[in-house]
């Protein structure tokens, strides 16, 4: 893990300006972001504040009605191997006819390219990252026959396999089990470890200052960003959620609002 501190470290993500709009309503609206090397991120805020938006509108899924993104200086396009991104489990077709392996494999096509087959080497780098997160038994296994936390650990395998230097998550931790959330959460601090840069979309506010060393609070616009230790406060979440949030830290029930 690099010893430096985030400030002291380059900008794996720079967004200046952006904005998405939806019929003329901002989605989201004048981001400004940078986020250092090295760093594991969450972003936070209510539903409907534009997380997925952003994520999205950084990986130019979705048209942007204004600003630029960047990373490590270079834009998508150019930066592309780079980047790795685990989608909502709910925007994947499950019932599509495949095997885990094969959609692990697809992680490397971006390398390969479309015309070129995957050999041995891309079938041990896709056993390798089925074996990190656990499903090693489960390779010829169908992926309309997993269930919802096998799923989510077949897709952070196809983007493991990818090895990039920065990941996006998109509500990972979703409506998945016990074993599942301790096994992400081991892989993103083993991806923080090796220097990687890691931006998850968060919904547990319990878990925030446990799982992550760097927060976006979000609500349209970036209420704040930086060192969770400095970020995830009272008064910043009363800002991103309005009214009453309750959460836990250090065993204490803490308020933000009235």
């Amino acid at each position: 893990m690099n010893d430096r501190a985030p400030s002291d470290l380059p900008l794996a993500l720079s967004v200046e300006d952006l904005t998405v709009a939806y019929h003329s309503k901002p989605a989201i609206w004048d981001i400004d972001l940078g986020v250092p090397e090295g760093v594991l991120m969450a972003i936070v805020g209510p539903n409907g504040a534009g997380k997925s938006t952003l994520i999205k509108a950084v990986l130019n899924l979705i048209p942007r009605a204004a600003g630029t993104v960047s990373f490590y200086g270079s834009p998508y396009e150019q930066a592309r191997s780079l980047v790795g991104y685990v989608p909502q489990r709910g925007s994947v077709d499950w019932d599509f006819p495949t095997s885990v392996l094969d959609v692990v494999t697809m992680g490397l096509y971006g390398k390969l390219g479309w015309l070129r087959r995957p050999g041995r080497r891309e079938r041990d780098l896709a056993l390798f990252a089925l074996d990190q997160v656990g499903l090693l038994d489960l390779v010829d296994r169908q992926i309309s026959q997993l269930s919802g936390g096998q799923q989510q650990r077949t897709f952070l395998a196809r983007a493991l396999v990818q090895d990039a230097q920065i990941y996006f998550m998109d509500e990972p931790f979703a409506a998945v089990d016990a074993i599942t959330e301790r096994a992400i959460v081991k892989i993103l601090h083993q991806l923080r470890e090796r220097g990687k840069t890691v931006l998850v979309v968060h919904h547990d506010l319990q878990t925030v200052e446990d799982y992550f060393d760097w927060v976006t609070l979000l609500n349209v616009e970036v209420v704040a960003s930086g060192p969770a230790v400095e970020v995830f406060s009272p008064e910043n979440l009363q800002k991103t959620y309005g009214g009453r949030v309750s959460y836990l830290h250090d065993g204490q029930v803490l308020a933000a609002g009235d």
